[in-house]
């Protein structure tokens, strides 16, 4: 199953990369904020969740402590504009998200798709 959730105030770009995604047969499942986004997560299985930072009202942990009760095991990628404070990208990966600036490109996606691989026991 390939679909991502994209959480996002700017409509326009949450379209333009939604239509990527589709050109590529990735499902997308669009939402405004983050409570359309949990609402959409109970509805739907995904396999990746893409969110805006502006669109998180909780604190850093909070968000990622939501997030993984309602879509566990989902990675949740948070898109932050370049000029985005350095505190708050690393408030944001040390609370478990993985972080990309703006703009995010369909490769970009498809890579966090992937599931990191185990390293090898010994």
């Amino acid at each position: 199953m390939n679909r991502i959730l994209l959480i996002d105030h700017d409509r326009g770009a949450m379209q333009k990369l939604g239509l990527a995604c589709l050109e590529q047969g990735i499902g997308v499942v669009m939402a405004d904020n983050v409570c359309e986004g949990v609402r959409a997560l109970l509805a739907d299985s995904v396999s990746l969740v893409l969110v805006d930072h502006l669109a998180l009202r909780l604190g850093a942990r909070e968000s990622a402590t939501l997030f993984e009760r309602v879509a566990p095991n989902v990675p949740v990628v948070v898109t932050v504009r370049p000029e985005t404070d350095l505190f708050r990208v690393v408030a944001l990966e040390l609370a478990g998200f993985r972080v990309e600036t703006k703009p995010v490109t369909i490769s970009d996606l498809v890579v966090k798709m992937v599931p990191e691989a185990e390293p090898a026991r010994r």
